[in-house]
C-alpha cells in the first residue's frame, strides 16, 4: 500500500524576487570573497563574507583561499 500523498508541494525559488536586502545575505554563510587591495601601500587579499562585511587579510590569494576553506566556505575571486 503506498502512502505517500498524491499531490506534493514544490517551492520555486525566484532570485528576481529578492529585496536587496535579501540578496545581499543570500549565500553569506557559505560563500566568501576574495579581493585584491591596497593597504599601506603593500598588495594583499581582503576576505570578505557574501555580504560584503569585511573577515580578514592575507598575504596572497592561494592564503585566503585556504583561509576561507578552512572555514567550510566556499571562495570566490572578484577582480
Amino acid at each position: 500500500m503506498n502512502t505517500e500523498s498524491a499531490t506534493s508541494t514544490e517551492i520555486v525559488f525566484n532570485p528576481r524576487t529578492l529585496t536587496p536586502a535579501q540578496f545581499a545575505e543570500l549565500g553569506v554563510s557559505h560563500l566568501a570573497y576574495i579581493k585584491p587591495v591596497t593597504v599601506e601601500g603593500k598588495r594583499v587579499f581582503s576576505i570578505h563574507a557574501a555580504n560584503g562585511v569585511p573577515m580578514g587579510l592575507a598575504e596572497d590569494s592561494d592564503t585566503a583561499a585556504v583561509a576561507i576553506i578552512q572555514h567550510e566556505m566556499v571562495p570566490a575571486h572578484v577582480h
